[in-house]
């Protein structure tokens, strides 16, 4: 399999990774009447679908014991089920998201969730594997929730109309709790004599998500968590094929992201709580699109707007401490 050595490629795979999660959710605003629901079966096929072939490609190269498939043959069970628990818990923390913005907005699930998510990640991924410079590590981790912060501001201040409720609170909580949880899954089932690689361990992370989606989407479907009509497996049907197209892609980014995510982590030097902080700095690449492709602020309040700009100076600053904490 293909494993970066110098740390410049390592940094290099972790921001592809951050861009990749930060870019993904686009796809779902090219896809406006489609339920987020529907849309979700598309993006668990993607992300099977790149999973397999990045496994079958760059985690099949130059053979060995570490190849994809040699790699799924010879690993224990033990770390096979670790990787199935990160899908099934990063599945629920995914979809517990998705409904928290839609019951609560942005301004509330982004920092409650992704904040919460961000740090308690990063805090067990440094208890399982110390790697880097802890005062620079966790000194950029407080950036960038400041940046995430101010983001949920510039949300809230632009839509000053719009109030949190408490079961949007509760979802983003669980949401934040369950999505830090995810990755030391993943940490875990990297390590040992026979761990898993990180294109075997994306691709049993798959298998994961889609055992989980298919009662829980399912049971969504029926019971939108955002008091939305429920829907049935005969719009996806009739969905139109451009629909589906854009939701196997979304996945396969995201995916992408995931894998190189991984491969980063699995880094001698960098480890999986820098891995896991770069790419959670993926809100910001989201905001980015939200700025300055979607044009989501362009009307609004200037005490909104101003929020901008400081944003993307913390995102920066916190960024940029993490990149350099493996190296002092």
């Amino acid at each position: 399999m293909y494993q970066p050595e110098a740390y410049a490629v390592a940094l290099i795979f972790m921001f592809t990774s951050m861009l990749c999660w930060g870019s993904w959710a686009n796809t779902q605003k090219l896809t406006s009447g489609y339920s987020f629901q529907l849309f979700y079966w598309d993006y668990v096929i993607g992300v099977i679908l790149a999973s397999f072939l990045w496994g079958i490609t760059a985690g099949s190269l130059n053979g060995g014991d570490t190849a994809f498939f040699a790699n799924l043959h010879q690993t224990h069970m033990s770390n096979i089920g670790l990787a199935l628990a990160g899908g099934v818990v990063f599945n629920v923390a995914n979809l517990l998201l998705v409904a928290a913005i839609d019951v609560a907005g942005m301004a509330v699930a982004f920092p409650v969730g992704i904040g919460l998510a961000l740090i308690v990640g990063v805090l067990l991924n440094y208890i399982i594997d110390p790697r880097g410079n802890p005062l620079l590590l966790f000194g950029g981790v407080a950036f960038v929730l400041v940046a995430i912060i101010l983001d949920a501001l510039a949300y809230k201040r632009r839509e000053a109309s719009k109030q949190a409720s408490a079961r949007g609170v509760r979802l983003s909580i669980a949401s934040g709790i369950l999505m830090g949880l995810f990755y030391p899954f993943v940490a875990k089932s990297l390590i040992g004599e026979h761990a898993l690689g990180p294109y075997a361990v994306a691709f049993v992370f798959a298998i994961g998500v889609a055992i989980c989606a298919l009662p829980l989407n399912a049971w969504l479907m029926r019971h939108p968590l955002n008091g939305a009509a429920p829907v049935s497996m005969s719009s996806y049907r009739a969905a139109r094929p451009a629909w589906h197209w854009w939701g196997v892609f979304g996945g396969m980014v995201w995916c992408t992201g995931a894998v190189t995510n991984f491969v980063a982590s699995h880094a001698h030097i960098v480890g999986p709580a820098i891995s896991y902080a770069v790419g959670q700095g993926a809100t910001m690449i989201s905001a980015a699109w939200g700025v300055f492709v979607w044009r989501e602020f362009a009307s609004a309040p200037v005490a909104s707007r101003r929020l901008i700009l400081p944003m993307f100076i913390c995102f920066l600053i916190g960024l940029g401490a993490i990149a350099v904490a493996p190296l002092l």
